[in-house]
């Protein structure tokens, strides 16, 4: 009797957990379907789309024939990716190899610093071939992508965490000024960036120009200006990458750091909160100035908000498009074409649909190993209490 007693239980016990397991995937279910058919769908038929010559309507099965195209003879590609892995060894020599051994630690260095001076030599020269075989509008797009990502990402932290620490302190009207901070990015993008248009315009009676009178200096062309700034304003004389942006570029990035700068403050706000009145109270009682505090106590603790808007704002800036395309130039030309606008201007312009897709995918995997790279790189030092 006690083993039937004892087998129903356990019946029962496996019927309720059954039940249970059967109510938590139906409370997920929704979320399972949306993530599936709006998130991982569209990057799996990209992916299927890539392999066919599609222009409008579905062409012939290509394969890789539009990586090829994209890459060249992939020697570039082999090449580049060497360079990345030299730059993995690198990294390990630097911080893990011999870590227990500290007789070596010091030649791991050395051999770290000339393993990476050879990832340097690998990534040029790949990086080179891809632009001279390949696609060199699309690698041209990529650097004009990361130019503004540099350009934005730490400007407007930097920005958001400087009006964040200042909106935290005991002040009139706080709540007046968070509003206004945060309205930028909560305005239309569209709207605001035919503003900036009319305030850029390189009339001498824009805004902008105006401002630059009060001071005695000449108007700019702003938007329509594809000089590099190190040739427009030093005269420098460097040419390609270490040229620098444009000022095309810079006045949009100028756009997304007003943009965005306010729901980084907000952020930083929300994190400031979190932190212990006590933690400041103990070491004010030790004597520490109000640098001291922030550099040792706030920054420490709101480095998770930091890394966090780090990632997202990467990811944002690689895949921004809406002020990009509303602010950008005929007279600019390619200085203010990131990766976005490439992959729309070859869906929309070339209707090459195929084509499109595989820019698409690579600069997919770019986000992913950026977003990976960052993770490992900064992610150790986040300090979490």
């Amino acid at each position: 009797m006690a083993d039937l007693a004892s087998s129903r239980r356990t019946a029962k016990l496996s019927a309720a957990m059954i039940k249970e397991k059967f109510l938590a995937y139906l409370f997920i279910l929704p979320a399972v379907l949306i993530i599936g058919i709006f998130g991982l769908f569209p990057i799996f038929y990209s992916v299927y789309m890539s392999l066919f010559n599609w222009r409008v309507a579905k062409g012939g099965f290509v394969f890789l024939e539009n990586y090829q195209r994209l890459f060249g003879d992939g020697k570039g590609l082999l090449i580049f990716l060497l360079g990345l892995v030299l730059l993995a060894v690198a990294y390990w020599l630097w911080n893990s190899a011999f870590k227990t051994n500290k007789k070596y630690q010091k030649a791991a260095k050395i051999i770290a610093a000339f393993v990476f001076l050879a990832f340097g030599v690998a990534f040029s020269v790949g990086w080179n071939q891809m632009v001279a075989a390949g696609d060199g509008k699309f690698f041209k797009s990529m650097t004009i992508t990361l130019y503004y990502a540099l350009l934005s990402v730490p400007t407007q932290m930097i920005i958001g965490l400087v009006v964040a620490y200042l909106l935290f302190q005991n002040i009139k009207g706080k709540e007046v000024f968070r509003m206004f901070y945060f309205l930028p990015y909560v305005t239309p993008t569209i709207s605001t960036a035919v503003v900036f248009r009319i305030i850029f315009s390189p009339r001498e009676t824009a805004l902008a120009n105006t401002l630059l009178g009060a001071f005695n200096l000449q108007p700019l062309q702003w938007l329509y200006e594809r000089t590099a700034f190190t040739n427009l304003f030093f005269q420098s004389g460097l040419e390609g990458f270490w040229a620098g942006p444009s000022l095309a570029l810079i006045t949009i990035a100028i756009y997304g750091i007003w943009s965005f700068a306010g729901y980084n403050a907000v952020i930083y706000l929300a994190g400031l909160g979190n932190i212990p009145k006590e933690v400041y109270e103990a070491a004010q009682i030790d004597g520490s100035s109000g640098w001291h505090l922030f550099w040792h106590i706030t920054f420490p603790l709101i480095s998770p908000i930091s890394f966090y808007l780090l990632l997202i704002s990467f990811i944002g800036t690689f895949k921004a498009f809406n002020h990009l395309y509303v602010m950008r130039v005929p007279s600019a030309s390619d200085t203010v074409i990131t990766a976005s606008i490439r992959i729309f201007d070859t869906f929309y312009k070339e209707n090459n649909f195929g084509y499109a897709a595989t820019q698409a995918i690579i600069l997919f995997i770019i986000i992913v190993g950026l977003t990976f790279a960052q993770s490992k790189l900064l992610g150790k030092k986040v300090f979490y209490g």
